[in-house]
């Protein structure tokens, strides 16, 4: 759905920045895209036949949005509880996978069907012990792990696994099969106790600032990762032991401070925008008890505000992850409000960052976040005292900002930009130009213009000879 974007809105999101209010905007946009999305799932299983969504299937549905609905009257915040679990980044994925199977073009698959529809009931189950509600649920774990959102895993036998839930008095008892039965006792806000090994609790890391939310570590919900996995950009998805945990806590712990780096607003649009963060394997592999070498991350557009990332060596480098995703994240969230360019698919687009021609809105959302990582590396160098941190942020501004230099002006240049576009490629620019009079330590700027001479060159190489465009 298009809709007209104020000229001022546009020219600072083009500048990597957001007021409050914008941001806002963007997330109030998503989430009502989602809960128009789980109406569509709704809609779509009630108008299947019975070959494509099984009667039974359809009535597990009913049975789990009612209870959506009777813990949502019940909270004293008036649904605000239940909407947060709706509106969790990776119901997104479950959401458009459960629609695309009620209503694709191939032939129907009823049992995929049945599996991506159940995935509602531990959803509900969860909603309803947040709300105090008391219930009686067929749920049903399969490969292994039966995730309920926000509270953590039941860790089953392989295959299909039937799951009797039950709970009252604050308690949640889940039964597989056998005799032995799990009592769950919920934490506040994030997270559940149990006795029993077969539990793993749910995890989040506080709250960047005073008063937030704190910020879920999914390990834990099957939906975490893209439904092809060989998606490029990720490397899979990773269980965290404790020691893991308490990595990803330490660098968690400083983050903030270097966010704060880069401006107020560095730190109001992850406070704003990340809803959740999904451990990656590291790339490569390593070895047990160690952090390995070398980091990934990425976002999905179906599930706004989760970023994946593999374990952040440091503070300053879970903050450089959250500064490049963040803006993925707005420009997705802005390209869905209104159109920004109207260029094919085509991959014939030089970037600096990548050894692979690029199409024209992947290179868009390159330059974009690279132009925020210049910025935010420039005043990270600023902020710290001599020393190797500030050497590395010096050479970090110098090469993201020539990398920005050799690609942003096939953007500008282009005619296949809307006027919304064009705002924001303005609003670029003139980042980009202030970056240029910043004072750059010479050596770091000269071994930056090497590095992207060198990598155009390489890419020429590769391509045959043609020009980049």
């Amino acid at each position: 759905m298009t809709q007209p974007i104020p000229h001022h809105v546009l020219y600072e999101l083009g500048c990597t920045e957001g007021s409050p209010a914008t941001l806002r905007l963007l997330a109030r946009d998503q989430d009502r895209r989602r809960l128009l999305l789980l109406r569509a799932v709704l809609d779509a299983a009630d108008a299947a036949g019975a070959d494509r969504c099984p009667p039974v299937a359809r009535r597990g549905l009913a049975e789990s949005w009612a209870l959506l609905e009777t813990a949502e009257r019940a909270t004293p915040d008036r649904g605000a509880t239940v909407r947060s679990l709706l509106l969790a980044p990776l119901v997104g994925p479950w959401a458009e996978r459960a629609l695309a199977l009620l209503t694709g073009a191939g032939p129907p698959d009823p049992a995929a069907t049945a599996h991506a529809l159940a995935h509602l009931a531990p959803l509900a189950a969860a909603a309803a012990v947040r709300a105090g509600v008391p219930f009686r649920l067929r749920l049903t774990a399969t490969g292994g792990t039966l995730a309920l959102p926000t509270l953590g895993a039941l860790r089953t036998g392989p295959g299909t696994v039937p799951v009797d839930a039950h709970h009252s008095g604050g308690r949640l008892v889940l039964r597989a099969e056998g005799p032995r039965a799990v009592t769950v006792r919920p934490q506040r806000g994030h997270g559940a106790w149990a006795a029993s090994p077969a539990w793993r609790a749910a995890h989040a890391l506080p709250p960047l600032v005073p008063g937030g939310r704190p910020v879920p570590l999914d390990d834990l919900d099957p939906y975490r990762v893209p439904h092809h996995p060989d998606q490029p950009g990720f490397t899979g998805i990773t269980d965290l032991d404790d020691l893991a945990r308490k990595r990803w806590g330490a660098a968690w712990s400083g983050t903030a401070a270097a966010l704060g780096h880069g401006g107020p607003h560095r730190i109001g649009e992850a406070v704003t925008l990340l809803r959740c963060l999904v451990p990656l394997a590291p790339p490569g592999g390593g070895t047990t008890g160690e952090p390995p070498p070398g980091s990934c991350s990425g976002t999905r557009r179906e599930a706004f505000g989760a970023v994946l990332s593999s374990e952040p060596p440091d503070a300053a480098g879970f903050a450089e992850t959250l500064v490049h995703e963040t803006q993925h994240i707005k420009l997705a969230a802005l390209a869905a409000l209104t159109p920004l360019h109207h260029a094919g698919p085509a991959p014939r687009h030089f970037a600096p960052w990548r050894p692979d021609p690029r199409p024209f809105d992947g290179l868009w959302h390159g330059v974009y976040s690279h132009l925020a990582l210049a910025d935010w590396w420039l005043r990270h160098a600023r902020a710290l005292p001599p020393g190797p941190g500030r050497e590395r942020a010096w050479a970090e501004h110098a090469r993201r900002r020539e990398q920005v230099g050799a690609a942003l002006p096939v953007l500008v240049g282009s005619d296949a930009l809307t006027p919304a576009g064009r705002t924001v490629a303005e609003g670029m620019v003139t980042a980009y130009t202030r970056l240029t009079h910043a004072e750059v330590p010479a050596d770091h700027l000269a071994r930056a213009v090497a590095y992207v001479a060198t990598t155009r060159a390489l890419w020429l190489q590769r391509q045959g000879g043609t020009h980049p465009s």
